[in-house]
């Protein structure tokens, strides 16, 4: 059967593969009537794009080096040449626009299914989680494939098609508008979505949109959207205790006792607390991560995760899989056989989707902006404690001073920043984080080759946007200018 552009697939013709870990059981022969609250539920386990970002975008950005030799893919080499990717395989753009539009039409049957329901009330929770989760998709969305938000262009900016209804036909055709509409439509869904979510209906709480993560998602929405009162709001409420620091990674204390593979059965391990939401992805990246030629090697190892503000060294440990590759044992693969006695299958990589660490950045940028240079170095010096080596505050806190003078830095809010921005670096690096700072502040990013050539992706280059599948045309989309 032909499926349209979009890849916005019938209920009917979605895979249920790989899911496991999100479905309550198996889907059964009755499982398209939606016919209960249980079944909406487990339906919205796959309301999550099930593809990996973290190659392309890692790729990108200034995390990595041309190592001259490893793994030499186009998923990774494209991104690093700041090329279109060629490539549909796995980790690449195109499956995860695919992705985000299954995760998009799983959403749609089932607010579909809550507002049909004889007793809407007993489907309340199954509705916000659904908008929440429509919200992210189309969130991420317009993050990849359209221009970062800009209050000054945003009402021009081509954005992403927002689709709020099941697809009922095989070519449907579909309009991208603005990103200023696409970013009303995200916040109209949040918005009503939020206060529906009660973490109390689900089994495993960290597989789905619960309250911290759906809080920390709005960090994340207004932070881009340059709305930092909202933005600082939203993380007050991801922990209303204000237990953050309890719910942060132990970097310092309990994981550095730790050997590679504890580390990996832990990082991305719904019990880690530190983790708000995870999604499970086909993906290889967490093979080939270390073993890509365009990575991590040791001059990157040494400018991300060497000196820092605090004047003491970072405790995430590194490790190396051959003389150039370097890596920090965070993202791993883990690998289903198709059968018990195959020797084929998939290979998937958890992502933890949001984090502590996270809400812990974004407020303290919005902060920033604020005006709040106190509260922006709390968190700041909060991070440092968990992720500085010895960490000892008599010699490791984080001064306006100190920082000025590490940096060179003159003005405070750029000094504050560069910290921020650094610190952010070094806890996501080989997580595909970094590629959205360097978007959002158009920071330019240059690539030498291991023969010497150089190349940059200036700030207003239009390669900035990863290019729309061109497969998407037959649906009426256009693609990025080039």
């Amino acid at each position: 059967m032909q499926r349209s552009a979009l890849y916005i697939l019938l209920i009917s013709t979605l895979c249920f593969a790989g899911c496991k870990k999100y479905l309550e059981k198996s889907p059964d022969s009755t499982w398209t009537l939606l016919d209960t609250p249980e079944k909406v539920s487990q339906l919205l386990g796959t309301a999550y794009p099930q593809s990996n970002y973290m190659t392309f975008c890692e790729a990108t950005s200034d995390n990595v080096e041309d190592k001259g030799t490893g793994q030499d893919d186009k998923v990774n080499r494209d991104p690093f040449y700041f090329n279109d990717v060629e490539s549909s395989d796995d980790d690449s753009p195109e499956p995860y626009w695919r992705a985000c539009y299954t995760a998009i039409a799983v959403t749609n049957n089932a607010i579909q299914a809550c507002n049909a329901a004889p007793d809407t009330a007993a489907y309340i929770q199954q509705k916000g989680e659904a908008l929440v989760a429509r919200a992210y998709a189309h969130f991420m969305l317009v993050n990849f494939f359209s221009k970062f938000y800009d209050s000054t262009t945003a009402a021009t900016d081509p954005g992403i098609p927002y689709v709020t209804v099941p697809e009922d036909v095989v070519m449907k055709q579909y309009e991208r508008k603005t990103v200023a509409y696409v970013y009303e439509q995200i916040e109209k869904d949040l918005l009503e979505g939020l206060p529906l979510i009660r973490d109390a209906r689900y089994k495993v709480p960290r597989y789905h949109f619960n309250q911290a993560a759906a809080y920390a998602f709005a960090t994340r929405f207004y932070l881009f959207k340059k709305n930092y009162a909202k933005a600082a709001a939203y993380a007050a409420m991801v922990f209303p205790a204000n237990n953050i620091a309890d719910n942060m990674r132990p970097w310092n204390t309990t994981y550095a006792a730790m050997t590679p593979a504890a580390l990996w059965n832990t990082y991305s391990n719904s019990s880690e607390k530190a983790n708000l939401l995870l999604v499970e992805t086909p993906s290889v990246y967490g093979r080939y991560l270390a073993h890509y030629r365009f990575a991590m090697n040791y001059t990157k190892f040494r400018e991300i995760l060497g000196n820092n503000a605090t004047g003491g060294d970072w405790a995430f440990p590194v490790y190396t899989q051959g003389e150039k590759n370097y890596f920090v044992p965070k993202i791993t693969e883990y690998f289903v056989k198709s059968s018990v006695n195959a020797s084929i299958g998939t290979a998937y990589v958890m992502v933890p989707l949001f984090t502590t660490e996270e809400v812990l950045f974004n407020r303290a940028e919005a902060n920033l902006y604020l005006n709040n240079t106190t509260a922006v170095l709390a968190d700041l010096n909060l991070f440092a404690s968990k992720t500085v080596a010895n960490y000892d505050p008599a010699v490791n806190t984080l001064t306006i001073a100190g920082i000025k003078a590490f940096y060179g830095i003159t003005n405070t809010q750029q000094a504050l920043l560069q910290t921020i921005m650094d610190f952010k670096r070094a806890e996501y690096v080989q997580e595909g984080m970094r590629w959205f700072d360097l978007a959002r502040y158009k920071v330019p990013v240059t690539h030498v080759t291991s023969t010497g050539n150089s190349m940059t992706l200036e700030a207003n280059d239009l390669r900035r946007v990863f290019q729309i599948p061109a497969s998407a045309k037959t649906s009426g989309i256009a693609l990025n200018p080039r």
